[in-house]
């Protein structure tokens, strides 16, 4: 009976544990008000080769946003603009876990595919990690725009319901002036609701 109910303790127990993981997975941070910055920077969200290469994206779908991505990237370099690519890794311990419970295991820390795919590999400034699907999360990227001046931001990559939307968001509950390129962004599912939530917080989707 004893050993029964230590059973049960512990299995509810990690069951508490994931719950909480997926909830810091989606959570939006909020942030301190960045105030008045004159700056632009294009972010690159999750354009990874384990995402890129062998995500659910179709063929046409991915030329076309490569093609966008690229557009975005070509314009930022006339105009001397930063370029940041932020890359996931799963590496809090319940996120590990749900990551290879729920999402074959991609883009774990320490395994292959997190790095930039092929197309985009050595034409960003600044490379940054996240761990959950905002971007904010860690800090580092509001370090980041601070010391360059930032105060606008373009957003490309995967996934547009997902880690864009969540990282957006974020950027909003911060102050900064959003725009998110559809077309340089990739989807595996409608993407409506996500269009509609960004419209309510005063994002701009181009």
């Amino acid at each position: 009976m004893m050993i029964a109910s230590v059973l049960g303790v512990l299995a509810l127990s990690a069951a508490l544990w994931l719950a909480l993981g997926i909830r810091r997975i989606g959570a939006i941070s909020r942030g301190k008000p960045i105030g008045a910055r004159s700056g632009t920077a294009v972010l690159l969200i999750d354009l990874q080769s384990v995402f890129w290469d062998h995500g659910p994206y179709p063929e046409a779908a991915t030329s076309v946003a490569e093609a966008a991505i690229l557009d975005e990237i070509s314009a930022a370099k006339r105009n001397g603009l930063p370029i940041i690519a932020i890359r996931q890794e799963w590496s809090i311990p319940s996120t590990k876990v749900i990551a290879r419970l729920a999402m074959k295991g991609q883009a774990v820390e320490g395994t292959p595919g997190v790095d930039l795919a092929a197309p985009f590999s050595g034409l960003v400034d600044h490379v940054l990690v996240k761990r959950v699907q905002d971007a904010f999360e860690t800090g580092d990227l509001d370090r980041l725009l601070a010391t360059l001046g930032v105060g606008t931001l373009r957003i490309v990559g995967l996934d547009f319901n997902y880690c864009v939307l969540k990282t957006a968001l974020a950027a909003r509950n911060r102050g900064y002036a959003v725009t998110v390129v559809k077309q340089g962004t990739l989807s595996a599912k409608p993407t409506a609701q996500a269009e509609q939530r960004m419209a309510t917080a005063g994002l701009h989707v181009q």
